[in-house]
């Protein structure tokens, strides 16, 4: 295929990520859970310090997800040997590619105030999100045209019909939550955008045709490519630094409410807002049909010619484009057992994209004795993936680590290097996944003043 149409397809396709939607976090009054869901807690009165961070250790992890052609990617994971040779054409399947990261690599949470219960938060983080549907041609003309030439087809109508999209920006954010009533609470997070990188390909008519018994194919493209570059040689580690050259905004909204029997319900807007790319960003509206003689150009020759259908009508100019916006609805229930060391929280999680296709739900199985916590996690993904994920917490006033994986039978199998044994044994798609991360608290203890060790101005009394 193109290079534009290629590397945009094996950025979306092939890149790993971190999970946006760690749910297992989700009600645990964590750091992560503060900044993510605004509405709620971090500190605890007369336990916690004032101050909470990840010290610039972020919250990281490995994520990918892939529906179809499972054993091709299983082998490029693993040997790295592109080989399409048993992937089925002309049959008209689509595949999905889905992946959604989020970094915090600077955190800062401030308690402000007892009463209301006011906390301040200050935030640094990378997001990237992207989907692609993608056809089992494309992924063969990537390795070489005369895998669909030889393949005995002479037409392959729709052949690279893929329609899919890559965001990536930084995101610089200010919080603040505080209580209505001892039951109720609200949070808001104001965020500044600084774009890294924006793709979005929808090829609308395609197609691939042998001229009879000649060397001659015929290429059919239309559609429309937007991006934040053209070339690769546009990308460079200068790209990754937040200039503002691609500001953005974006505003989450948050609620939580206890109710008196310990039913807790937190509902969210995520991420609402909008990215300006920069002048230098295009658009190219193609429709063209090419005539190739395979005889007397080269694979490159070709390559060049299908390049062209982009180059020759794009242009240079800015364009906005939405965050991949989400709603968050979760309803949970803690059962206290053994004179209160030990918990059984059920957690019901729904998750839906509001500009984008897909969303989850999650059912967050938490397990806690004293300190420690071990959550299992189902979950569906809208774009038809399954997973059990399992997470495990180590939580004081003051201190918190935590490690999980949003998939745990896959990950063994389906992350680089791993367990090669299984190659050919595992079935269904790719999804494997690790995160973890720690925040530490520190200054004066947040004390109510009922409870204070200390009093205003007594170090001032001197006995007479």
């Amino acid at each position: 295929m193109t290079k534009v149409f290629v590397q945009t397809s094996l950025l979306l396709l092939l890149s790993c990520s971190l999970r946006a939607q760690q749910y297992g976090l989700f009600g645990t009054g964590t750091l992560f859970d503060g900044f993510e869901n605004p509405a709620q807690k971090t500190f605890k009165l007369d336990s916690s310090r004032k101050f909470a961070s990840n010290f610039f250790l972020p919250y990281f992890g490995l994520k990918f997800q892939n529906r179809g052609n499972e054993t091709f990617f299983r082998e490029l994971i693993n040997t790295g040997l592109y080989d399409t040779s048993n992937i089925p054409l002309g049959t008209g399947e689509m595949n999905t590619g889905v992946q959604s990261s989020n970094i915090y690599l600077a955190t800062l949470k401030i308690f402000h105030s007892y009463k209301y219960h006011k906390e301040i938060g200050l935030s640094w983080q990378v997001k990237t999100d992207g989907q692609l549907d993608y056809t089992n041609e494309t992924l063969a003309v990537l390795e070489n045209y005369r895998r669909l030439k030889n393949s005995g087809i002479k037409n392959f109508d729709d052949a690279f019909n893929n329609k899919g999209w890559l965001q990536s920006y930084h995101q610089f954010s200010l919080s603040y939550r505080e209580n209505y009533t001892k039951r109720l609470a609200f949070g808001i997070k104001l965020s500044l955008l600084s774009g890294i990188s924006h793709n979005k390909l929808n090829i609308q008519e395609s197609g691939f045709a042998t001229l009879g018994d000649s060397d001659t194919i015929a290429v059919r493209l239309r559609g429309i490519y937007q991006g934040s570059f053209l070339y690769w040689d546009e990308v460079s580690k200068k790209t990754l630094v937040p200039t503002f050259k691609s500001p953005g905004a974006s505003i989450s909204l948050g609620t939580t409410y206890t109710a008196k029997n310990g039913v807790f319900i937190m509902g969210n807007i995520k991420d609402l807002g909008l990215i300006r790319w920069s002048r230098s960003s295009v658009t190219a509206n193609f429709d063209k049909l090419l005539l190739i003689d395979t005889a007397t150009n080269t694979a490159r020759d070709i390559e060049n010619k299908i390049t062209d259908v982009v180059i020759d009508v794009h242009k240079r100019k800015r364009h906005y484009t939405p965050t991949n916006a989400r709603a968050d609805f979760m309803i949970s229930k803690p059962f206290w057992l053994g004179y209160g060391r030990f918990s059984y929280t059920p957690g019901i999680i729904a998750s839906k994209n509001l500009f984008y296709k897909g969303g989850d739900a999650a059912w967050v199985n938490k397990f806690q004795y004293n300190d420690f916590a071990l959550s299992l996690i189902p979950a569906y993904n809208f774009n038809n993936f399954t997973s059990l994920g399992i997470q495990g917490l180590y939580k004081t006033a003051n201190f918190e680590a935590f490690v999980g994986s949003d998939n745990l039978f896959k990950t063994s199998s389906d992350i680089p290097g791993a367990i090669k044994a299984t190659l050919n044994e595992n079935r269904g798609p790719l999804n494997a996944s690790v995160y973890m991360g720690l925040s530490i608290k520190f200054g004066r203890t947040v004390e109510h003043p009922q409870n204070s060790s200390t009093m205003p101005g007594i170090e001032n009394i001197r006995r007479r």
